[in-house]
């Protein structure tokens, strides 16, 4: 069976940062605004007054420093506290393809391929725009690729999932070039007022570039020597948002069409779901890790699942992180990781890419350096 290859990665960051203290005091006023203007029923018992945010509270809970977005102006106006994306025309690439064409150019040119050798794209993301057409088969015509091409969500693990599912595809003959792309708008379908998480996302788009090592020609390459995805249901992480909210107007714009997890459940339950998930695949392949990739959501479950599978406490060059400039960029996190924090390994060397999220879901590829 033909061993898989990564042969290019590509990275698409969105112009506009917002630092934590702007965030908060956006936040802030939010909220001083809010308890002004109910003080009467605050103060008669009748409703709950809102508590400040602060960078000191975001860096301990996450590790977060700041975060990219397709959008600022909306997010820091306390009046809107949402991203403002203009609606484009049907002509137009849609803002999630226009990102992946960026990131897409980035890694076949990584690869050494063009557009038109691409025969499989997957878009794999937590949220797309619309139902249909696919995005991917969008991008598809936009960049002039070939073959066929689909959408598929499994949350903060669709990277790995969409890897995992382009390999299969490759090793049986059913795709010989095949791009996985991640865009991720998190800003769209995260709750600015909601003090827990109003931090916690940011916006980025990865790509990657697949293919048979015999048909690989670019200068740096990744063998993709195993491949577990797992996943277990649990509601500590939802969003409710979709076509059906229209047919229940009276719940439409509830708080849980946005983001919401049970963070403390989340953590207690994911971190040794996903230090079993790496753990028993370095034991399966008897591999030592020279680093691990890990989906980029929290400072100190990384450190945490880090530490059970190493047996000890990591660096962050073994296990790098950009979450403190990127925040948690759903499924493109650990691609960020891997595209910006490997060019020191050296041919042999092996590392995990590791995500997970709602779901649950947890996906861990196992590559080596060729």
């Amino acid at each position: 069976m033909s061993e898989i290859v990564i042969s290019g990665t590509g990275l698409y960051t969105p112009p506009n940062a917002i630092s934590n203290e702007e965030l908060v005091k956006a936040f802030n006023q939010y909220v001083d605004n809010f308890n002004e203007e109910n003080v009467a029923a605050i103060e008669a018992g009748q409703l709950q007054g809102l508590a400040h945010s602060s960078v000191e509270f975001i860096n301990k809970a996450s590790g977060i420093k700041s975060r990219y977005v397709v959008s600022k102006d909306g997010i820091l106006d306390p009046e809107v506290m949402m991203p403002l994306i203009p609606e484009r025309s049907n002509d137009q690439p849609s803002v999630m393809v226009e990102m992946a064409m960026h990131a897409a150019d980035q890694a076949l040119k990584a690869a050494g391929r063009e557009p038109e050798e691409v025969n499989l794209i997957i878009c794999a993301a937590s949220n797309t725009q619309r139902a249909y057409p696919a995005m991917s088969v969008e991008l598809q015509h936009f960049i002039g690729a070939k073959g066929f091409a689909f959408d598929m969500n499994v949350a903060c693990s669709s990277a790995t999932f969409g890897i995992a599912t382009a390999a299969g595809l490759l090793r049986s003959g059913n795709a010989k070039v095949a791009l996985v792309v991640n865009p991720e708008i998190c800003s769209g379908h995260l709750n600015f007022r909601d003090r827990d998480s109003h931090f916690i996302f940011g916006d980025a788009c990865t790509a990657i570039v697949l293919e048979r090592s015999e048909d690989a020609v670019s200068a740096e390459q990744w063998a993709v020597v195993g491949e577990k995805l797992v996943t277990e249901f649990s509601n500590n992480i939802r969003n409710n948002f979709g076509f059906l909210n229209r047919t229940a107007p009276e719940y439409q714009f509830d708080r849980d069409k946005l983001f919401v997890q049970e963070g403390r459940k989340v953590f207690k339950e994911v971190v040794p779901m996903v230090s079993d998930l790496i753990s028993g695949e370095l034991a399966r392949q008897d591999l030592t890790p020279n680093r691990l990739w890990l989906h980029q959501a929290n400072i100190n479950m990384n450190l945490f699942i880090a530490r059970k599978v190493l047996g000890r406490d990591a660096d962050e060059i073994e296990a790098p992180v950009i979450l403190d400039e990127y925040a948690n960029t759903s499924s493109a996190g650990s691609i960020i990781a891997f595209h910006k924090h490997r060019s020191d390994l050296g041919s042999g060397d092996v590392g995990i890419i590791c995500s997970f999220g709602a779901g649950y879901s947890a996906g861990c590829i196992t590559v080596r350096k060729k």
